[in-house]
């Protein structure tokens, strides 16, 4: 089955299988949204079953939550846990000081919350997800569905004033309907192809009227597991300054990519 696998999905796999390491017995876990957050919810229902490891998760998505029931994983409320030892997600990108941009799955609210409700946040990703700057990826920002065109007009004139190379800002859609969030608002994107001073537009895009959340995630990353489609994995700490060099096999995704979509 192996030979199936992409160098992208071998990629996703190892870093969510090294993430899973650092798991232990009684924690609660804040469980993240998207293509590699799912091979960590995999992983980890594989070592319920096998190791009997006990542990709670919190979802950032109703998508989550039905998976890691699925895989036996106990699912409680953030409400229910109180703090969280460790979450665990995916980025659509990040840079050398572990700055984000996340909310291609469109859970970035939720996915926020629980990440700043942690003693630690550890981020997943295939080595593609490293640039020098943020902003290729469109920077999805939460607006509730009152007014939406004059929060995206409001957004794109702060933009003018901003460090970014383009200000617009498109809704994003389901079919013929727009994106809806587990919170039942709507996501903008905002295609600024480079991000100068992504502190700084975190703070401007929240004062928006409209603006629920935007998808930088700055000073909430404390480590981030890259994977690459040899099987290689590296561990950096950016508290610590250390980088760890593994090496993950990728014959134990069998079972767990028969039924697992992107």
């Amino acid at each position: 089955m192996t030979g199936e696998l992409s160098p992208i999905d071998k990629a996703k796999y190892v870093s969510a299988y090294r993430a899973a390491e650092m798991v232990q017995d009684g924690m609660r876990v804040g469980l993240g949204t998207g293509s590699t957050a799912a091979w960590l919810v995999r992983r980890l229902g594989e070592r319920v079953r096998d190791e009997g490891l006990k542990i709670k998760g919190v979802p950032t998505s109703t998508a989550t939550a039905q998976l890691a029931r699925e895989v036996g994983i106990e699912v409680v409320s953030l409400d229910q846990a109180g703090w969280l030892d460790l979450t665990i997600d995916g980025a659509d990108e990040f840079d050398g000081e572990l700055n984000l941009i996340k909310g291609g799955g469109a859970a970035l609210l939720q996915e926020k919350i629980v990440a700043t409700a942690s003693d630690q946040m550890v981020v997943i990703a295939d080595a593609g997800k490293e640039v020098e700057a943020l902003g290729a990826f469109p920077l999805p920002v939460e607006v509730i569905p009152f007014g939406w065109q004059t929060t995206r007009t409001l957004i794109e004139e702060a933009l003018d004033a901003m460090d970014v190379l383009g200000t617009a800002a498109t809704l994003r859609m389901n079919g013929e309907a727009p994106t809806v969030t587990d919170e039942g608002n709507h996501i903008l994107d905002l295609h600024l192809q480079r991000i100068g001073n992504p502190r700084q537009l975190a703070l401007i895009l929240n004062q928006v009227p409209g603006v629920v959340e935007n998808g930088l995630f700055i000073d909430i990353c404390d480590k981030v597991v890259i994977g690459h489609g040899d099987g290689r994995v590296e561990l950096r700490d950016i508290n610590e300054g250390t980088i760890e060099l593994g090496q993950v096999g990728t014959d134990e995704a069998d079972n767990l990519f028969s039924d697992l979509a992107d």
